[in-house]
């Protein structure tokens, strides 16, 4: 990623994606069923949030219940058809996540799932918290081309993750975006930004709306056994997420700042006397100069080291001048040279 860190939203509802992008938000990630760790959305709220989020990124959870990582084959074909609906509405990417019995990623089955969503991106999600080992985890989804992994280092929070994710960040070097998720606020996100030297970060930031009902039965739960407000709705609260926007943006300006340091203290290195200068070395005065002979030689035009090597046609050598490729093509005796580099093309009659 550039040097500009992105946060993520996961977003219960439409309501809480627009206010994530009025917040500034780069990504969504659309879910339903907040209470069991976030379910697959409806078509239709799917499709009204791809109709209002025109700056911000859409990706939708592809989870078709709560509970464990381990699908049926029946929910590996509703897996399946959702990916291919959210497709086809336009989502950015997609997030899931499969593991086997023993805890492992199930790559057959990530592979066919992978094989379905077409340019989306893809997130590996929370499920990566529940794999009995997280390294040789995060190699398998690599393997897959994922883009990247929402972790909270196998612990409770990614705050407590820290060490972990310090550890997987080092370990993808930059084949995958390690981004940490679950407690993350504007309190500690600069922390595990510097901690971790993750740039990608996911979490909720929402609030509490009391609801407009007048009349309100407290005798009777839609919950069930699950124990929910009636009378509250949690939203994303764009204040929340604009506080955690400026704890990294200021992590961003004192990263560039310090970039900038260690540039003034460590100058680039001057050019060595035989650097190829594009703009200074002059082919056509070079080339009229030696005399050239066979391949295997070695030809000094000024400065610059010229080395033949072999080839399987006597007319053609390969050439490089201090590591930039070209070729130098004999046509017939006395040696009528084509010199084809990286700037111009020049013949020369050499005797």
């Amino acid at each position: 990623m550039s040097n500009k860190s992105k946060i993520e939203i996961c977003a219960n509802s439409v309501e809480s994606a627009v206010k994530a992008q009025q917040a500034g938000a780069y990504r969504v990630e659309l879910c339903a069923g907040i209470p069991e760790g976030g379910t697959t959305p409806s078509f239709g709220e799917i499709r009204m949030a791809r109709q209002l989020l025109n700056q911000t990124k859409l990706h939708v959870i592809i989870r078709p219940r709560g509970g464990d990582f381990l699908y049926s084959p029946i929910e590996q074909e509703i897996m399946l058809h959702d990916i291919k609906v959210a497709r086809q509405l336009g989502a950015d990417g997609v997030v899931f996540g499969c593991l086997t019995a023993e805890g492992n990623v199930d790559v057959p089955l990530m592979q066919k799932l992978m094989n379905a969503v077409g340019e989306m991106s893809v997130t590996f999600h929370r499920a990566f918290d529940m794999c009995s080992n997280p390294k040789e985890a995060l190699e398998q989804i690599i393997g897959l081309g994922i883009d990247r992994v929402l972790t909270s280092g196998q612990e409770a929070t990614a705050e407590k993750g820290i060490p972990l994710l310090k550890e997987l960040v080092e370990l993808a070097d930059g084949r995958i975006i390690i981004m940490p998720g679950c407690g993350v606020n504007a309190g500690n996100i600069r922390k595990i930004a510097e901690e971790t030297g993750t740039s990608e970060f996911h979490f909720s930031g929402r609030s509490s709306v009391d609801s407009g009902m007048i009349y309100r039965n407290s005798k009777v739960s839609m919950g069930g056994t699950v124990k929910i407000e009636e009378y509250l709705k949690d939203v994303t609260d764009p204040d929340k997420v604009k506080a955690a926007l400026s704890e990294l943006a200021l992590k961003d300006e004192n990263d560039k700042a310090l970039e900038k340091k260690n540039k003034s203290l460590n100058p680039k290195k001057s050019k060595k006397e035989d650097d190829w200068d594009d703009d200074n070395f002059d082919v056509d005065a070079e080339l009229a100069k030696p005399t050239f002979s066979k391949a295997g030689d070695l030809w000094l035009l000024g400065d610059h080291r010229l080395v033949c090597g072999d080839s399987t046609k006597p007319e053609t050598y390969e050439l490089l001048m201090n590591g930039k490729q070209a070729n130098l093509v004999v046509t017939d005796p006395p040696y009528n040279v084509n010199y084809e580099g990286d700037r111009k093309s020049t013949r020369l009659n050499s005797s």
